[in-house]
This record gives structure tokens, C-alpha cells and sequence, in this order.
């Protein structure tokens, strides 16, 4: 129990002892000593429990001490607390979201130890430990969710870097120390090749590291937030699409072209890369397209529509409940249950149209499916992409970032749509992304949006100066 009854003692001298030197006190009646060969020391440990009673602290009952004492006689390690917290995590978090704490917490994790150490001699061992071992959660038989490295034998190098880090961690009191979080914030701020990290990765990790901190609080572990006293901004780099590499309207149609040129493989993905492109829909809402998701008009030229619901996307096995190398869930940044239309151009609806007809639908009513019925892997799709790519650029165009990843057909979609002039928040929502987002990724085509937008107010307004009402 932790209580202000607390009164501390003149130190009493008792010669014929090897330690003549005690100091005394009583928490809540409960009476507590300590002997000392020599008088300053009992002296100085007076001053400490005089200090702590001046600063306000409650003293523990049981063990006599003030409570700053007792967490760090309790104190946890900053390795251990972040297995902690990637366990507590695990149960609700997406499966993509377990993999970026394991991260995150992989990255930190090594700044984290005594400053008396040099760092482990094969830091890539060490991440790949951590990563893939430490901060890994898998579910046992009894049904308990536990660390990879306490349910399965790790390899000698993976153990023996465990072994070095859990040895070498600081505490959490220490770890929370200004100059040591600072250093987290530094390795979190770079690639593992030693570049500045991208601006939304970096604060990705931040966050990460700042709830675990929240979970330390949370267990009194600590008392405050750490990086709260630490000032500090995330690396200055451009989220911006450069829209010179983004491929237009008809060379977007020639890379698809280029896809289904290329045979069976080809064939069976161009109907996919055009959901990329003229839905602009995400590899994972593509794997989840149900024939049932799409409505397709009966005549030519007709507008369609998709209710996209579901997103597959894809992540390692070992981030699953299932083991599968996907995790169903509902749209991103959405509700479970919240749906999504998104309008179709003529040349879609035909891809769809013509792919349903020759392929047909799996038995759970998907669209797009490997040879034996799984997901499309994305190994697959960027390697018949790679091939488009070399086929339908010149070879000085190839050498470039131009179109370098099938990501580029749905910023290529976007940037269409704002071009067309249809209005932000209706490109945000049928892209499936915040106006912020938007915003920050597309700013530079926006900004000539807005110049069309000028020019319409200015022509209102000398409209509106001849108007004699």
C-alpha cells in the first residue's frame, strides 16, 4: 500500500556493531532500518529518504520505499516492455499493422542500450531477430499468444543476438532518458542503407514508439511521456507524386496493351491492370473483387459501377491468424462494413466483361485469381508489369522512373480525374484516401486545378459587373 504515513529517524549510533551506523523509519507503522560501516553513508541514505518524503512521493508499506525507488527496484527493460507491448497489440491488430510495429520496434530497439557498449557486430542479424523473432507474436496450443523465439527453437545466430540485446537493454527509466530517446528518433529517421526515411514512414515509427511509451505509463512504468520533452520533426522529404514519371491516358493504354500481349499470363491480368488504372483501385481491393462487386451495363458505351467492400491485401504468412499470405478485411482507413462505389469508364467495363467471360468467377465468386485459385501474387503481377514496361517505352523512357511500378496506373487514374476537373472530394472518395492525403500527394496538379478554378471566378465576376441587377 502506498501512503504519506511516513516518519524518518535521527540516525542512531551503536558502537559495538560491524555496521554502527543505522538509519530508521516507519511507513504506516511498519517499521524499516539499514546499517552503514560508516556515517556518511547513512547520512547520505537519510538524505535520499528526507528528499523523496520533500518531493511529495508516497512510500510503499511492505518495502519501506519512497515510489520512485520501487519502480526502479521493479524496473523492466526497455527490450522487455517492447515484447510486451507487441504482444498486447497483436489480438486486434490488422495483420499489415503487426508487421509495421515489429518494425518499428525493431528499429528502435537497438538504440536502446548501454552507451558502455559498441553496437552488435551484424546489426542485420540483429533486425532480422527482432523483426522476425522477438516482436513476432504466434499462437500456442493452450491458446496463448507468445513470442516466436518463446515457442519454436531460434537459429544460433538469431539466439545469440537476442541473448546481446536483452543483456545490453536499458531500463525503461533509463531508456526514457532524453539523450537515449533522441537517439531512437535518429535511427527511425533513416533507412536501413542509411538515407533520410521517407516523411510518413518516419512518423509511422514515431507513433509507434510513442504508444509504447503510453503502455509504459499505463503500467507504471513511467510516469510522463518522454517524447513530449523532446524536440524533434520528421525528415524534410517531398510525399509529393512526381508527375513526370506518371504515364498519361495513352500510354497508360499502351502498358495495358503491352500486358495482354504477352500471352496466357498477360491475358488473364490485363482486366486487372485495368481495375488499377480506370477504377484506380489498390492491389488488395483488386484480389477482393466479387463478381457480384460489379455492376456492368449490357450496351456499349455505357458507364458501369464497382462496390468495392473487402481488401486483401498481401502480407508474410507469419503476420496472419489464418497463415494465409493475405488478410480479408474491410476497406483501408474504413469501418468493417462501409462500402465504396467507385464509377467505370466503357474500356473497363469491357475488360471486366470480357474477363469474366472467358475465365468465370472462383467458387467464392472472385474475379481475379491465380492458376490454382489463390490470390494473384504481387510477384507475379510486377514481373508481367516489368516486362509491359520494357515492350512499351522507348529504352531512354525505360531508364527512367517512368510507370516503374503498377502502382503508377492509380496515381496515373487520379491525376486523370483531377485534370477532367471533377472536384477533390469526389476524386478522394472514389480513390478510397482522405482530402489530406490527397492534398499532399497530388498538390501539384491540384494547384493547376485551382488555376482553372480562377480563371472561372474571374469570368463570374466581370459577369457579374455588366449585370445591371
Amino acid at each position: 500500500m502506498l501512503t504519506f504515513d511516513v516518519r524518518i529517524y535521527a540516525i542512531e549510533a551503536r558502537p559495538d556493531r560491524r555496521k554502527p551506523y543505522r538509519v530508521r523509519w516507519s511507513v504506516a507503522g511498519q517499521k524499516f532500518s539499514k546499517s552503514y560501516a560508516l556515517k556518511p553513508q547513512a547520512d547520505g541514505r537519510r538524505s535520499e529518504l528526507m528528499a523523496a518524503l520533500r518531493r511529495g512521493e508516497q512510500f510503499d508499506s511492505e518495502e519501506g520505499l519512497p515510489t520512485s525507488e520501487l519502480r526502479e527496484l521493479n524496473a523492466v527493460t526497455w527490450y522487455e516492455h517492447a515484447r510486451q507491448y507487441a504482444a498486447m497489440k497483436w489480438p486486434r491488430a490488422a495483420a499489415k499493422h503487426r508487421a509495421s510495429i515489429a518494425d518499428a520496434l525493431a528499429t528502435v530497439t537497438p538504440a536502446f542500450v548501454s552507451v558502455d557498449v559498441r553496437g552488435y557486430s551484424k546489426p542485420r542479424v540483429l533486425r532480422r531477430a527482432l523483426y522476425a523473432w522477438a516482436f513476432r507474436m504466434v499462437l500456442r496450443e493452450d491458446g496463448a499468444i507468445v513470442s516466436r523465439l518463446d515457442a519454436e527453437e531460434a537459429p544460433p545466430e538469431v539466439a545469440h543476438a537476442l541473448a546481446w540485446i536483452a543483456k545490453h537493454s536499458l531500463s525503461i527509466n533509463e531508456a526514457a532518458k532524453p539523450a537515449h530517446v533522441r537517439k531512437a528518433l535518429g535511427a527511425l529517421s533513416v533507412t536501413l542503407h542509411g538515407k533520410s526515411a521517407a516523411e510518413n514512414t518516419a512518423r509511422r515509427k514515431r507513433m509507434i514508439l510513442n504508444n509504447a511509451f503510453v503502455y509504459a505509463i499505463e503500467r507504471e512504468h513511467l510516469d510522463a511521456n518522454p517524447l513530449k520533452r523532446v524536440d524533434w520533426q520528421a525528415p524534410a522529404t517531398d510525399d509529393e507524386v512526381d508527375f513526370r514519371y506518371v504515364p498519361g491516358p495513352q500510354l497508360a493504354a499502351s502498358l495495358i496493351a503491352a500486358v495482354r500481349a504477352q500471352g496466357a499470363r498477360g491475358e488473364h491480368l490485363e482486366a486487372f491492370f485495368g481495375c488499377v488504372y480506370y477504377a484506380a483501385m489498390r492491389p488488395g481491393e483488386i484480389a477482393a473483387l466479387n463478381a457480384s462487386d460489379c455492376v456492368l451495363p449490357a450496351g456499349e458505351d455505357l458507364w458501369g459501377e464497382l462496390i468495392l467492400a473487402e481488401s486483401h491485401p498481401e502480407v508474410a504468412a507469419g503476420w496472419t491468424d489464418t497463415g494465409t499470405p493475405y488478410e480479408k478485411r474491410g476497406l483501408k482507413r474504413r469501418a468493417r462494413k462501409t462500402t465504396r462505389s467507385v464509377p467505370i469508364p466503357p474500356p473497363l467495363v469491357g475488360l471486366l466483361k470480357e474477363h469474366r467471360k472467358r475465365y468465370g468467377v472462383a467458387t467464392d465468386g472472385r474475379l481475379f485469381r491465380a492458376a490454382r485459385g489463390g490470390r494473384v501474387r504481387s510477384t507475379e503481377y510486377c514481373e508481367i508489369w516489368k516486362e509491359a514496361r520494357t515492350n512499351a517505352l522507348s529504352e531512354e523512357d525505360a531508364r527512367t522512373p517512368l510507370a516503374a511500378v503498377p502502382y503508377s496506373l492509380r496515381h496515373a487514374g487520379i491525376s486523370l480525374w483531377i485534370k477532367a476537373g471533377v472536384e477533390p472530394p469526389e476524386v478522394a472518395r472514389r480513390a478510397g484516401h482522405s482530402l489530406a492525403v490527397m492534398y499532399r500527394v497530388y498538390a501539384k496538379i491540384l494547384r493547376g486545378h485551382q488555376s482553372h478554378a480562377n480563371q472561372l471566378i474571374s469570368a463570374a465576376l466581370l459577369v457579374s459587373d455588366s449585370d445591371p441587377t
